[in-house]
């Protein structure tokens, strides 16, 4: 996935096999979001992580240098995966309403799976130090700026209506917090919609502000 192996880069380690580092890291954030989900993050401890994920403590230290490398980890997680689902679905159809639906449609499911990490973001963020929270609020602008991208490629092959920059922009906002409302609203819209109704529902939504007269 373009780009996202330079950004864990900045994240010094030990490890020479870029791969494993990837997958151990990996270990690491999925264990230390249940942990900060049931204990907090500011009580979950490095110790307590490195348990979780199989690791002593001194191997986690190879992965990371802090708790809080950890919680960018897991914006770095979130990123990745709706990368890797948008540019695989632009990669499977370039047809006007259909290329927009399976983009909307990855990059929900993408939500869907990872719901426990987006919402300990949007409830940890503060907690980490400004650079990093600097490049989190960066990498949601560059996530929001493939759906730009997508819209404005698909108004100029002449499938949509036409929209300027600014209502590219807001529809392009509209579908990144809307993939977000189905983690913060599960409690409730899980009991009553299938995670495939409620994209059919939003996709329609958002095709009906994208190609209306």
């Amino acid at each position: 996935m373009t780009g996202h192996g330079s950004k864990l880069k900045e994240i010094p380690t030990q490890i020479k096999n870029p791969e494993l580092v990837k997958r151990r890291r990996r270990q690491i954030v999925d264990a230390a979001v249940q942990l900060f989900i049931e204990k907090g993050f500011h009580k979950t401890t490095t110790r307590q992580i490195a348990k979780a994920a199989g690791f002593s403590i001194g191997s986690l230290y190879e992965y990371v240098a802090s708790k809080e490398d950890v919680l960018y980890l897991v914006c770095d997680a979130i990123h990745a995966e709706v990368e890797r689902g948008v540019f695989q679905a632009l990669e499977r159809t370039t047809q006007g309403r259909e290329a927009l639906a399976e983009v909307i449609r990855e990059y929900f499911l993408v939500c869907h799976r990872m719901s426990d990490h987006i919402l300990l973001i949007y409830q940890e963020t503060q907690s980490l130090p400004s650079q990093w929270r600097r490049k989190v609020l960066e990498n949601e602008i560059r996530i929001t700026g493939i759906f730009v991208k997508v819209l404005a490629r698909l108004i100029e092959s002449g499938n949509f209506r036409r929209l300027n920059d600014r209502s590219i922009e807001m529809v392009a906002h509209n579908i990144s917090v809307l993939g977000h409302m189905w983690t913060f609203r599960r409690w409730f819209l899980a009991r009553h919609y299938s995670i495939d109704d409620y994209i059919a529902f939003q996709t329609d939504f958002i095709l009906g502000i994208s190609t209306g007269p």
